[in-house]
């Protein structure tokens, strides 16, 4: 299945995905809410769709909004890729490195990016978004981890390097900026994912490609994240994973090159759609 929002922001309603048309859910659902999830929701949609109900299309040009809801957290990894650690002279990590992305940066896949006043250095970085499908704290294996995944989507971990790096070392503050974490356009279940080893990402400024790269490089792979993070906190549900990036960052760049207002994103996952947006002044 293929989950996904759409509507103004502050009025998002449910959708899934059928023969590529949005088919709206907001009858039946109240919202893809962290309750939907706990309490058997995937089962109860996968039945509805089974059903005969026919599900009223969106209107086409409704605005796509992020895939789930504001997550509770949204967690994300850093150097999870061995190409994308090369290219900026880091070692491999031997666990996972571990940051918080304020989730004030959730916004819909299409929608406008702000570049924060006094940015010279706001950077892309395209990324696979896991989607916790069950409160997972202490987890036993990595196996028991897999069951916790509700499915994956595209994250935009877009960045502000002056932020993150020079200005105190606070990887959190480069990162939480408003609209900074463009989600969706869908969530897709993993069973129409496949093998989450091998994923296409790419990313592409103003027609130009910057960021190609396969999650085959990731160092750690979804559910081992999962396991891991789940020693340290508890994943619940509707929490989203952002597991690292691809090389090709502006900042790694001869000589970098980072977003101008004006400037157009594009990106792409295997299976998982793809997102355009606009950069634009805050």
């Amino acid at each position: 299945m293929k989950l996904t929002r759409w509507g103004a922001i502050g009025a998002e309603r449910p959708a899934v995905i059928i023969d590529g048309r949005r088919k709206d859910c907001g009858a039946q659902f109240a919202d893809w809410t962290p309750a939907f999830f706990r309490d058997g929701g995937v089962q109860s949609l996968r039945e509805l769709l089974a059903s005969t109900l026919a599900l009223p299309d969106v209107p086409e040009r409704a605005r796509w909004a992020s895939c789930v809801p504001r997550p509770g957290k949204l967690v994300c990894i850093g150097l999870n890729y061995t190409d994308h650690a090369a290219e900026v002279g880091a070692k491999v990590p031997r666990e996972p490195i571990i940051f918080l992305k304020g989730t004030n940066t959730v916004v819909g896949p299409h929608d406008d990016v702000l570049i924060p006043r006094r940015s010279m250095k706001t950077d892309h970085e395209v990324e696979l978004g896991v989607v916790i499908g069950a409160d997972a704290r202490y987890l036993a294996s990595v196996h028991d981890a897999a069951s916790h995944i509700a499915g994956y989507c595209i994250v935009h971990d877009v960045s502000e390097r002056e932020f993150q790096v020079e200005r105190g070392g606070q990887w959190t503050k480069g990162k939480s900026c408003d609209t900074f974490a463009p989600t969706g356009p869908w969530m897709a279940t993993p069973d129409e994912i496949g093998d989450v080893r091998a994923l296409t990402l790419e990313l592409d400024v103003n027609g130009v490609r910057r960021q190609t790269g396969s999650t085959a490089s990731m160092v750690f792979d979804p559910a081992f994240l999962v396991h891991y993070l789940s020693q340290f906190m508890t994943l619940e549900a509707g929490d989203v994973i952002a597991t690292g990036t691809p090389p090709g960052v502006g900042m790694a760049m001869t000589p970098p090159q980072f977003l101008a207002a004006g400037d157009v994103v594009e990106l792409r996952i295997t299976h998982l759609g793809h997102q355009r947006q606009i950069f634009r002044p805050a």
